[in-house]
This record gives structure tokens, sequence and C-alpha cells, in this order.
């Protein structure tokens, strides 16, 4: 077997293992935010970050929901980063960005943040000031779910069924979960290009 027939193969196995209750909660519970006029906030670092601007992009224009990341703005996070601490860089973002009910919070990452490992804990401060805000807080994460599992309202566990493939397989998949989400049909309100233009024509 190839490389690439195993990695496949793997994603495979551990897309089966989905709850796909937990993904259903999620998309209640941002439904139920845009109904209430509330703004998503989208959290990741890394590749996360990357998934979480993605997400932002299908969010605002596939749903109609109002949702912001602060990895969009590096001149706003490094200041951050810079003056008060990467520790703080993502909950004082949150903080300007007035958040209350009835927004909401989704989180992207690939292990959740450990605090006693010293691990992404500009996430765990985040999650930490939304929770105490009262924001429903929702996540796609990996290895368990770490501290933000912990903590949210409903969680997709992406579960680490493969070390050696652990970022590749959570990241990856994580792209597919928001792509489940922005096409559900409790929350798309448009339909993507490609979908709307129809077959292809040729003469």
């Amino acid at each position: 077997m190839t490389f690439s027939q195993d990695f496949l193969k793997h994603a495979s196995t551990v897309l089966d293992t989905i709850d796909v209750a937990q993904v259903e909660l999620v998309a209640e519970g941002l439904a139920s935010a845009r109904a209430k006029g509330g703004r998503l906030f989208v959290l990741g670092v890394g590749g996360s970050a990357a998934n979480a601007s993605h997400a932002v992009a299908d969010f605002r224009k596939l749903c109609d929901i109002e949702a912001y990341t602060p990895t969009d703005n590096v001149a706003e996070l490094t200041a951050r980063t810079n003056d008060e601490g990467w520790e703080t860089s993502l909950s004082g973002w949150l903080v300007g960005s007035r958040v209350a009910p009835p927004d909401a919070l989704l989180v992207f990452s690939v292990g959740g943040g450990d605090a006693d490992r010293g691990i992404s804990t500009n996430l765990i401060a985040a999650v930490d000031l939304a929770s105490k805000r009262g924001l429903p807080i929702f996540a796609v994460v990996g290895r368990g779910g770490g501290h933000v599992g912990k903590v949210a309202t409903a969680a997709v566990i992406i579960p680490p069924l493969f070390p050696h493939l652990v970022t590749a397989l959570t990241e990856g998949i994580a792209g597919v979960v928001l792509h489940l989400l922005v096409s559900h049909p409790l929350l798309a309100t448009h339909t993507a290009k490609w979908e709307s233009a129809g077959e292809d024509r040729h003469s």
C-alpha cells in the first residue's frame, strides 16, 4: 500500500468515528445564535487559523452569519502579542470586540490547549473569557478535546487514532466538518457558486 492509499484510508477511518450528534448540536447552536442576532467569533492558531479564516468567509457568504476571526487582522494580533503577550492575544481581542450573548464562539484546534504543558494558552484564556461572559462555545478539535473540549457547549472531537498523522488528519477533517456545517440545512441560506451554476454544457 502506498503512503497516499494509507493516508486516505486513515482519513476515512477517522471520519467514521465522528459523533454526528455533536455536529448536529453545533449546527443547532450556531443557528440559534444567528436567529438571536448574535455574532460568531472563530478562533484557531497555526493551521487552524487558516480553517478559522475559511470559516468566517463561508459563514458570512453562505449562512448570513456575521463572523470574525482575530487572525485575519495581523496588525492588531501582533500588536497585542508584542505589547501584552501571546497568552492574552485572543482574549484581549474578544474584550475589544465586546463579546456578549447572544454572540457565540467557534474554536478549531488540533489539541484544544493544555495549561499544564503551556500549549495553546491563548486559546485557553479566550474560551475561559467567553465562558465567563456566557457565550455558547462550539469546537472542532482533536486529541480528546483538551481544555476547549471540556468547557465547550458542544464539541466535535476528531480522535487521534493515528499518532504520526494527528495534525494533518485533524486539520484536514476539521475542514470537512466546516463544510458540512455551512452546507447544513439549518445554516445554509445561499448555494455555493458551482452548485448553483448547473451542469457544464458543451456544443
